[in-house]
């Protein structure tokens, strides 16, 4: 798995990368000659005390001059070529990242509510926060980093052995102290680094979920253990964050200290070959200043795998987002519907959530413009059958149809304009009252608009707002009151002009005044509309032209209200029961 966990992650940063491969060469030539610039300066500084300076004689001045040059040289290439690089990859990274939040962000809303049933909310706000956080640190930093300690250490071996195979062979006794360290710390930090993108994932899972139902919290008293919850995932990530730091506090100072024992072996080793004329003093200073480079980028490594680790847990997760397809995915070759009457038919419909069946061969068929109910108790199937007929979900086991055509060869555009649901928790957005209105239909004129929410009786309580249509709701729509919200959505939905309109408990937020200004505005605007109603209130059924009673996921009754209230059914008890509760 974690092979395979690392070719997708592999997949996903290349086809990020792709459009931006020309770039991204000039990045590696950039990059190429700034190391070659950086890495010469030893050596010029060698070839200066030996050419220029010689000891024990007047020297070369002409010769100093010269390679002073070259040396100044170089670190001005050196400099320019920094600059162009770090402007460049920045642009790329940046590039990047604003491609992949497009894609995840694009792709998340494409996903089926299926997908949202397994993942919480706050584990996909970890996705497109702290995942992508932690591949922009990579890119910003980390990658700059270890793209250049790589070339110098494998560039500073090469151009060791060629300065003198002798220094050379002292410096390659340490490697495999050097190589045992490297694959200890790999091996260790990568499953710490793991541990710590997995327990920050359950700080905001826990943070997010906490502050998304704060009144439930509030309500019941629930703070003290919110707070034992909170402590413990908190502590998890602490604890990760300990073992990662204690790793690289561990390999940092241990290459350091590798590193300054082999330039004294080097400096002893040298020194004695300088004194005994076998080698010159501007050689042994261009091997310790190489020295130098050679076990400082080891360092850099140690400070920036974390980075690379939590990128490359983060890539996983990512890609395992991307590469999840929807459940409900659009034909291939949609059919497209030149004008939608509103016929919904079920032919021995059969669904289950994850195995466990909940519709039972559903034979069932609404002609255009009937408004039906279904009835039935919490559990039934009722809002399953709602959400087939809007294809939130597609069927197990045979079809539905919108005008004798499987949903699953409609065009989603057209399906979802010709389908509308009005939930009992009806969602606003942040803006205003006029532009939630129009989140139906954003072609609609504002008469229009206006038009739409008289109908629904929504007219009044709007103009009476500080701003009328123009008033800031807030977020989640926190300004208006609970019934306020689901009349805007009523008149939302309106001005969609479905042909099919689903009311999944639309009216339970609504107080008597306010359900009976509905009651009176459905049978308006329902009139040659198609119309599934799901209400427990038996005075929203009783605007139906047709009532389905539904139980363990079967239809036990089918009938006009009228001849199923009177009669000895499920139907009939439940509105002797409700008339009785009036009294």
């Amino acid at each position: 798995m974690a092979g395979l966990l690392r070719r997708r992650s592999r997949r996903l940063l290349a086809g990020l990368a792709r459009p931006y491969r020309w770039w991204l060469a000039l990045a590696a030539v950039l990059i190429l000659i700034r190391s070659a610039a950086f890495l010469s300066l030893p050596y010029l500084v060698g070839l200066g005390i030996d050419k220029g300076v010689r000891p024990g004689t007047t020297g070369n001045l002409s010769t100093l001059y010269l390679i002073v040059g070259a040396l100044l040289l170089a670190i001005a290439l050196n400099a320019l070529a920094n600059f162009a690089f770090l402007r460049v990859s920045g642009q790329i990274g940046a590039n990047m990242l604003f491609d992949l939040r497009r894609t995840l962000f694009a792709h998340v809303q494409e996903l089926s509510l299926s997908f949202y049933e397994r993942y919480t909310s706050g584990r996909i706000i970890s996705r497109l926060t702290s995942d992508i956080d932690a591949l922009n640190e990579l890119l910003s930093t980390g990658l700059n980093s270890v793209l250049t300690s790589t070339i110098s250490v494998l560039a500073i071996t090469v151009i060791l052995l060629r300065l003198d195979v002798r220094l050379g062979m002292v410096t390659l006794v340490a490697m495999p102290i050097v190589v045992a360290l490297t694959y200890w710390f790999r091996s260790n930090s990568g499953r710490a680094y793991r541990a710590v993108r997995r327990a920050i994932v359950l700080v905001i899972v826990h943070y997010v979920e906490s502050l998304g139902g704060i009144r439930a919290v509030h309500a019941f008293r629930r703070e003290p253990r919110n707070q034992e919850i909170f402590e413990d995932v908190d502590a998890r990530y602490r604890d990760a964050n300990i073992w990662s730091n204690r790793l690289v506090s561990t390999f940092g100072p241990a290459i350091n200290l590798l590193g300054r024992l082999t330039t004294t072996s080097v400096l002893l080793y040298g020194g004695y070959l300088v004194i005994q004329g076998q080698l010159t003093l501007g050689i042994l200073t261009a091997f310790v200043l190489y020295l130098r480079q050679f076990f400082d980028p080891m360092q850099e490594l140690s400070q920036f795998y974390n980075v690379l680790q939590a990128a490359g847990a983060a890539l996983e997760k990512l890609a395992g987002v991307i590469e999840e397809a929807p459940t409900v995915p659009e034909s291939v070759t949609p059919i497209r519907l030149d004008s939608v009457k509103g016929a919904v038919a079920f032919e021995h419909v059969t669904f289950a959530y994850r195995d466990k069946p909940v519709l039972h061969d559903i034979d069932l068929n609404v002609p255009a413009g009937q408004i039906v109910a279904l009835v039935g108790e919490t559990g039934a199937g009722k809002t399953t059958m709602a959400r087939l007929i809007a294809r939130f979900y597609d069927p197990t086991i045979g079809r539905v149809t919108l005008d004798d055509v499987d949903l699953r060869d409609v065009a989603v555009e057209e399906l979802r304009r010709a389908v509308v649901t009005v939930t009992q928790e009806s969602f606003l957005f942040s803006g205003t009252v006029g532009e939630n209105l129009l989140f139906g239909r954003p072609g609609a004129t504002r008469d229009e608009m206006v038009e739409a929410a008289k109908a629904i009786g929504a007219h009044e309580f709007i103009s009476a707002m500080p701003n009328g249509y123009d008033t800031d709701v807030r977020r989640r729509g926190v300004r208006l009151s609970s019934g306020q919200r689901q009349l805007v959505a009523f008149a939302r939905a309106f001005l969609a002009d479905p042909r099919v309109l689903i009311l999944d408990e639309a009216t339970s937020s609504l107080d008597l005044p306010s359900e009976r200004l509905v009651q009176r505005a459905l049978r308006t605007l329902l009139r040659g509309r198609t119309a599934v109603i799901i209400a427990h209130r038996l005075s929203t059924v009783e605007i139906a032209d047709r009532v389905l009673v539904v139980d363990a996921g079967r239809v036990i009754e089918d009938g006009p209200p009228s001849e199923l209230r009177v009669a000895e059914g499920r139907y009939g008890s439940l509105h002797r029961q409700w008339l009785e509760s009036l009294a």
